[in-house]
This record gives C-alpha cells, structure tokens and sequence, in this order.
C-alpha cells in the first residue's frame, strides 16, 4: 500500500498544483530559480482531493498533538484547509494575515484565541518557513501556546529545518519533496536524469542555476 506522502504527491502532480520543468525553470517572487513550482490552492477545486487532504490533516493532527483548542490557518494558501479541518474536529477555527488589516481594528489575527489555548497551524506549502513562523509569533503574541504546525507540502530545505528549530516548532507534512520524486519518476512525468538536477537545487534553492544546454 502507497504511504499517503506518496499518494498525495501523485494526486499534487495530476491536478498540476505541483508543475516541474527542469528544463525551463520558474522564477520565485523571492528571485529564486526553481524547477518546481506549487500551488496547493488548485486542490480545493477538486472534491475528493479536497476531502482527502481534510481528512488526512486531521488524522495527522489528531495522531501528533495530545490537546488541540484551536485550529489556526495561514493566510491566504491555507486559509480554506484549516477552515475544513476545524470544522471536521468540532474545534474554534481563526487565520493569520501576513499583515495586519489596513482599516477597522488592523486585525492581524481574524477570529479569537484566548490565552493558553493550544494551537496547532495548518499550512499549506513549507519553502523557508519564514512566513509560516510570523504566524506563529503573530499567536504567541495573541497568548496563544503554539502545539506545532502541519503543511500539505514541505521541500524540506535545510535551512526551513533549521528555522523551525530555532523557533521551537515541531512541524509533521502530509508529503515532502523526496515522495514528490519518487511519484514522479513512478508515473514518467520526469526522467531518471532529472532527480540529480533536482536533488541539487533542493540543497541550495538561492544559488542554484540551471544547467545549459
């Protein structure tokens, strides 16, 4: 039977929320060249994806964390996911801006978290983690005591592992990037000659080039 890592990945790369070209690289808003681009927000157009990562989140959620208050998604790529699987858990659902609202209370969290109420994050893709760990000082901030996160997705980049280290964050993935390898390579979307390629770029995203032809 496939790990749901595996299966995720598959379900990712069907759907086109993961596309890869290794040979015509994407260009990251951070400046980056990447021969992979993700956007899990394509899963919510599609129901029984979309019920399966539900579904898995919570199982995972359920499964790492022993008391869980509060279910809080980050926005906006996970706004829709923590909202899904709150409401799955019977459990208070808020979401995080990446800045606070420009009128009205400038909100930065919409919702409430009371103080000392356990939360777990959802989040739907892990590069960095930079912007995943201002949600969690954003909760800290608001009194909130942070659980641990979960993602859909996690490139798994040395410098994100140490990242979340460093902020004291445990964080568990539904899928990463080797699974994603492996789901490709199964299905021929890429060729054994590209793995090298993309195994590299994994190692160092923020200097890597692309080889020429």
């Amino acid at each position: 039977m496939k790990k749901v890592e595996r299966l995720l990945a598959e379900k990712l790369l069907k759907i086109s929320a993961i596309i890869l070209q290794v040979d015509n690289p994407f260009t990251w808003a951070s400046g980056w060249n990447s021969p992979i681009y993700t956007d899990n927000r394509k899963t919510l157009s599609y129901p029984e994806i979309r019920s399966f990562i539900k579904v898995e989140l919570t199982r995972l959620i359920m499964e790492s964390f022993k008391e869980v208050d509060v279910i809080a998604g980050v926005a906006t790529g996970a706004i829709a996911q923590g909202a899904l699987v709150a409401d799955l858990m019977g459990v208070p659902y808020v979401y995080v801006r990446s800045t606070p609202k420009d009128h009205g209370l400038e909100n930065l969290i919409e919702g409430n978290i009371v103080p000392g109420q356990k939360v777990v994050v959802i989040e739907d893709l892990v590069s960095t983690g930079k912007s995943s760990l201002k949600a969690v000082e954003a909760i800290r901030s608001a009194g909130g005591e942070v659980a641990g996160m979960v993602s859909l997705f996690n490139y798994g980049f040395p410098v994100a592992e140490e990242n979340f280290r460093r902020a004291g964050v445990k964080l568990y993935s539904l899928s990463n990037y080797n699974a994603m390898i492996e789901a490709a390579l199964a299905t021929n979307y890429i060729q054994e000659s590209d793995v090298d390629t993309l195994k590299e770029w994994r190692q160092d995203p923020a200097n890597w080039t692309p080889a020429k032809k």
